[in-house]
C-alpha cells in the first residue's frame, strides 16, 4: 500500500563506496538484513542523527567514532534497533565493528555501526557477526540494489535516487538508498540513508553541504509527527572522480549543492509514498509567512493532524479540517481574513472563508487523487516553504499494533 511508482532506478556506480549483503537472520530467518560499506582511503564522509534524547547505542558510537576518524566502513543491521539498552547496547556495537574490523583487518575506531527495528531488545550479535564474512566478499560497486532491500524494517519496498551530471566539464555521480516507513519526523535526516559521490569534498565543506539539503529535504517530511531513536543520514565523497568541490568556485559549489539537495528530496519523498499504510502522497504548501519558521508551524500542523490526515485517507473533502489545523498553529497575530486555502488547484478558501467558486463536486475530485497539493496563503510576508506527509490509514495501526508480533 504504496504511492508511485516503486522501481528503483540503474544506480550509478560510485568509484570508491562499496556494497556488501548478507543474512544474520537477526528477527526473520533467511533475511538479507546486514550491509557493509567500504569507503575507500581517500573518502570523506559527513553525518547527521537523531535528536532523540533515547538515541540508540549506535548513533552514540557512530557520533563518537566519527568524530575521531574519518570512516572507512560503515556496518548496518535491521531487525533490531539496540535502542534503550544501556552499556550493553553500546558494548554490543562495538562488538560488532571489532568483528568486523578482524574481518577486514581494519581499525574498529574506522567503523560506523547503524541498527533499526525494535526498540528495547539486546542486539543479537552474534547473529550480526556471522553475516560479515558474506558481506564484505560480495563488496561491490554495483551493491546498491541488494543493499537498498538489506536496510529495509517496514518498508514495502527499497528506496534509491542516482544522478549523473556534467559540472566544471567534469562528470560527478551521486547515488543514495534511503529506509523509513513509520516513526518518522526526522529532525535532522531520516531513519536511515546513504549518499555517495565520487567528487572530491573537504569534510568540513561536505559537512555544510550535507546540513543544508537535510533541511531543505529529510526535514520537511513527517509521516506520524514521531523521531526514531536510530535516525542517521550520511554523505560520503570518495574523491575517486574528476570535480573537485573547495568553495573556490560559488557557482560550481551551488551546483554541486543543488544537484545534492535534489537527490536528498527525492530519496526524502520515496519515504512519504511508502509510509506506513499510505494511500496518498501530500504536499502542504504554505506561503505569505512572516518567516519561514511560521510557514512550517502551520506546514506541520497541518501535516500531523490526524484529522486532516484521516480527511485525506477518506478522501473526504473537509476542509474545515484544514482551517482549525491553520487557527491552531499558534501564529501569533494571525489575521484570519487574509487566509487563502486551496486544494490540488481548487480554491475552498477565501479571505478566511468558503469561496464563492468552490463546490463540493470539486473538492471531492482534488481529494479522489493519490496525490494531492493543499495550499495555503497567510497574506502576512513573502515567506514560504513546503512539507511532505501522507495520509493516516487502518492499515497504519494494523502495522504498528502488530509491529512486535
Amino acid at each position: 500500500m504504496a504511492v508511485g511508482n516503486g522501481d528503483l532506478p540503474q544506480f550509478y556506480p560510485v568509484a570508491g563506496f562499496r556494497l556488501g549483503t548478507s543474512s544474520g537472520g537477526i528477527k526473520t530467518p533467511g533475511r538479507k538484513d546486514v550491509v557493509v560499506m567500504e569507503l575507500c582511503s581517500r573518502a570523506t564522509t559527513a553525518a547527521v542523527f537523531t535528536q532523540n534524547a533515547f538515541c540508540a547505542a549506535p548513533v552514540v558510537v557512530a557520533k563518537r567514532n566519527l568524530a575521531a576518524h574519518q570512516p572507512s566502513y560503515f556496518l548496518v543491521n535491521t531487525g533490531n534497533a539496540n535502542a534503550g539498552t544501556g552499556e550493553a547496547g553500546l558494548r554490543a556495537a562495538e562488538d560488532c565493528c571489532e568483528a568486523l574490523a578482524k574481518v577486514v583487518d581494519d581499525n574498529s575506531n574506522a567503523i560506523l555501526p547503524f541498527s533499526t527495528g525494535v526498540i528495547g531488545e539486546s542486539l543479537p550479535v552474534d547473529k550480526v557477526v556471522s553475516a560479515l564474512p558474506d558481506a564484505v566478499d560480495k563488496l561491490s560497486e554495483e551493491g546498491w540494489q541488494e543493499a537498498a532491500s538489506g536496510i529495509m524494517t517496514t518498508d514495502t519496498r527499497p528506496k534509491g535516487a542516482t544522478s549523473r551530471l556534467h559540472l566544471d566539464g567534469k562528470q560527478c555521480v551521486i547515488s543514495g538508498i534511503t529506509k523509513g516507513a513509520g516513526m518518522i519526523k526526522p529532525n535532522m535526516a531520516t531513519m536511515l540513508g546513504y549518499v555517495a559521490t565520487d567528487a572530491k569534498v573537504p569534510q568540513p565543506l561536505l559537512q555544510q553541504i550535507l546540513t543544508h539539503a537535510v533541511n531543505q529535504s529529510f526535514n520537511r517530511i513527517t509521516i506520524d509527527g514521531d523521531t526514531s531513536t536510530n535516525d542517521a543520514l550520511t554523505l560520503t565523497a570518495t574523491g575517486e572522480g574528476e570535480l573537485l568541490i573547495d568553495g573556490s568556485d560559488p557557482a560550481l559549489l551551488a551546483a554541486f549543492q543543488d544537484e545534492i539537495t535534489s537527490v536528498c528530496i527525492e530519496l526524502a519523498q520515496l519515504l512519504v509514498r511508502d509510509g506506513e499504510g499510505a494511500s496518498k502522497f501530500v504536499t502542504v504548501d504554505v506561503s505569505g509567512g512572516v518567516d519561514e519558521a511560521e510557514c512550517l508551524r502551520v506546514a506541520y500542523t497541518i501535516a500531523e493532524s490526524p484529522l486532516v490526515k484521516t480527511a485525506l485517507f477518506a478522501s473526504d473533502p473537509n476542509w474545515g479540517r484544514l482551517l482549525a489545523a491553520i487557527g491552531r498553529a499558534g501564529i501569533e497575530g494571525l489575521d484570519v481574513s487574509k487566509i487563502d486555502v486551496s486544494l490540488s488547484g481548487i480554491l475552498i478558501a477565501e479571505k478566511g472563508e468558503r469561496a464563492a467558486s468552490y463546490s463540493e463536486e470539486k473538492g471531492q475530485e482534488a481529494m479522489d487523487q493519490e496525490e494531492i497539493v493543499i495550499e495555503v496563503t497567510l497574506g502576512r510576508g513573502d515567506a514560504a516553504t513546503k512539507v511532505w506527509t501522507s495520509d493516516l490509514s487502518h492499515e497504519y495501526v494494523r502495522i504498528n499494533a502488530e509491529y512486535r508480533t
